[in-house]
């Protein structure tokens, strides 16, 4: 029988299935600029990780900070043997935290980012409240914090969606071959938003594995988010969502939107302005 081959480590898929750092980045700098009319320079990423977005950030320039925040230390240290490990002498300054965020002191940072819907863990007002307070604490004057959402019709509900993700390199050298990620919306409550999501992988030559990732949220509206800002003493809270290609796909352009014709699926920035 042909030997099964090693499966790379989950983190490798995981980051280049659902992480695009760089976009992230690029969109909080353009709207720290439009804001404020200079550049941002100290960056907060709570929920972080392996500290993908905050090593990008540090990477950009030597007088960059970054503060990385988990509570799950088998992360962060996956994050430091593979990704801080990485970095070079011409990089900024990179701190990375084993905290809760709703407990976590850091010094006041231009940018608090919380991506990939992490927040989405804290299912009740108070809670989800209790943390918009805290980061808008950590925030300098003219700090802005900025999170995503998912939504549309058939966040609404349950959903298979496959995706074929292409061979590549990782910043550790590790050579990682083409995979498929599936995203799977197993349940949805209507009563309370109530969801949980499973991200499956299948490689070839390992077959599937099944709930590689799991996720136990609420499914927040744009609405309620807002709302929940601005109860938590944010000035203002707006949203940016993007358009779409000929071909229906996102054009990954994020404007600001007042009002915006719902579709099988979207995904937002919310940006709290301090």
């Amino acid at each position: 029988m042909p030997k099964k081959k090693k499966i790379p480590d989950l983190h490798y898929l995981y980051e280049a299935s659902v992480q695009g750092v760089g976009t992230d980045l690029d969109f909080a700098v353009r709207i720290y600029k439009k804001k404020n009319g200079g550049k941002p320079n100290d960056v907060r990423e709570d929920f972080c990780g392996t500290a993908a977005l905050a090593c990008d950030w540090v990477k950009r320039s030597p007088q960059h900070r970054a503060w990385g925040v988990d509570f799950d230390r088998p992360t962060l240290d996956w994050g430091l043997a593979h990704n801080v490990s990485q970095l070079g002498p011409e990089t900024g300054e990179l701190n990375l935290l084993c905290a809760d965020v709703l407990k976590v002191e850091t010094p006041p940072v231009d940018l608090v980012m919380a991506l990939n819907f992490s927040y989405c863990v804290f299912k009740t007002r108070d809670l989800l409240r209790t943390y918009f307070k805290q980061v808008r604490r950590a925030l300098k004057k003219d700090g802005l914090f900025i999170i995503d959402i998912y939504g549309g019709t058939e966040a609404a509900g349950t959903k298979l969606e496959p995706r074929k993700v292409e061979a590549f390199t990782a910043t550790d050298g590790t050579k990682v071959p083409a995979f498929k990620y599936i995203w799977d919306q197993a349940e949805y409550n209507v009563i309370d938003h109530h969801i949980t999501n499973y991200i499956h992988f299948k490689l070839p030559g390992t077959g599937k594995i099944e709930k590689a990732f799991t996720y136990d949220w609420r499914l927040w509206t744009l609405p309620e988010l807002q709302e929940l800002l601005t109860e938590a003493g944010f000035k203002s809270a707006e949203i940016y969502l993007h358009d779409w290609t000929k071909e229906g796909e996102s054009d990954d352009i994020y404007r600001r939107r007042t009002r915006y014709e719902n579709a099988l699926g979207w995904v937002a920035y919310v940006v709290g302005i301090k």
